[in-house]
């Protein structure tokens, strides 16, 4: 019998997420009875099946955008207005199971920290050989432990952290983690990524286009967090964001100007992409990586620069325009 933490409650959040959310519900249900789950608006049978499982479940109305942000936001309040003694909170996301024994292994880590807001662990794919855009997230997500910046969507909160900086920027569509991390930090607050296994997440990328779409998001949330903290020590996002210009932008004009000016010539230029992914190739041979995952994650990264390039674009003109952000949504629906 798994024990049960009765200071900690859960958020799920989910949208269209069909078996997957069954699968993450029934992970939690076994490690805390203390569960909110919120909905952004399925059009499967997501609030049904959770209400079924008897948790107290959230729907979001649709007079304000979506976000990942908005939602977990709105499962904190939910959580404190039912159970108000919860001392933490563990939001996962419904594309997710939480791993066994992970929320009495993080309270311990705890404990003896009094200015330790975040604790994360590893988040592992369930299945990385579905897809090589699978194993890229499984390959994404191996991160050193230690004191971090930032954790991801799943992640254990201390209440009075989350609260004292007014939880996520509803507005954010992407990067919601790392910003809400600079706001915690910010307050002294410190962040701890733990080495043991925290979730199972099931990514469902089986086509490019898929994978595209995310890195446009990616590029998305660059641009924005670099618009909103570049200009502070922060530097957030500004070399990233900076190196997608490079990369997905003035590299490939260089070369169209030099077809004409120098013609064949040129083409050396394109030796500058072979020099990148051999930087990001060296840089990840500390990790326990085979040869093929690293060729295979350093060349998408290389790669990523150009749909990035248009995720900085679509940020840049509705922030010109005065357009509202909106979800950019890549992954598979899935019937419950």
């Amino acid at each position: 019998m798994i024990y049960k933490p009765t200071n900690i409650g859960v958020v799920a959040i989910g949208r269209n997420e069909g078996d997957r959310l069954k699968r993450c519900l029934h992970s939690i249900i076994q490690q805390t009875d203390w569960i909110i789950y919120v909905d952004s608006g399925s059009t499967d049978d997501s609030p049904q099946l959770a209400r079924s499982l008897g948790i107290e479940t959230v729907e979001l109305d649709f007079s304000v955008p979506f976000t990942a942000a908005r939602a977990r936001n709105a499962g904190f309040e939910k959580l404190l207005e039912i159970y108000p003694d919860i001392e933490f909170v563990q939001f996962i996301d419904g594309d997710c199971e939480l791993a066994e024994s992970w929320l009495s292994q993080a309270i311990e880590a705890f404990q003896p920290q009094p200015q330790l807001g975040v604790i994360c662990g590893r988040r592992r794919e369930q299945f990385p050989h579905a897809s090589i855009y699978n194993l890229l997230c499984e390959l994404e997500w191996d991160i050193p432990s230690g004191e971090v910046k930032s954790s991801m969507g799943d992640a254990l909160m201390r209440v009075t952290a989350f609260a004292e900086v007014n939880g996520y920027n509803p507005s954010l569509i992407a990067g919601e983690d790392p910003e809400l991390g600079i706001r915690l930090r910010q307050q002294g607050w410190k962040i701890l990524r733990l080495s043991a296994d925290m979730t199972y997440h099931d990514a469902q990328i089986t086509r490019f286009s898929q994978w595209w779409k995310r890195s446009v998001r990616g590029g998305y949330a660059y641009a924005e967090g670099a618009s909103m903290y570049g200009n502070t020590p922060e530097k957030h996002w500004v070399k990233e964001s900076r190196r997608v210009w490079l990369w997905g932008l003035c590299l490939p004009l260089l070369f169209l100007v030099g077809i004409g000016c120098i013609g064949r010539w040129s083409f050396l230029l394109l030796i500058g992409y072979i020099i990148q992914l051999a930087k990001i190739f060296r840089f990840y041979q500390s990790y326990s990586w085979n040869l093929r995952d690293n060729l295979l994650y350093s060349g998408f990264c290389v790669l990523a620069k150009f749909p990035e390039l248009l995720g900085q674009i679509k940020f840049h003109r509705n922030r010109l325009l005065k357009q509202q952000s909106v979800l950019i949504e890549y992954k598979n629906s899935t019937s419950a």
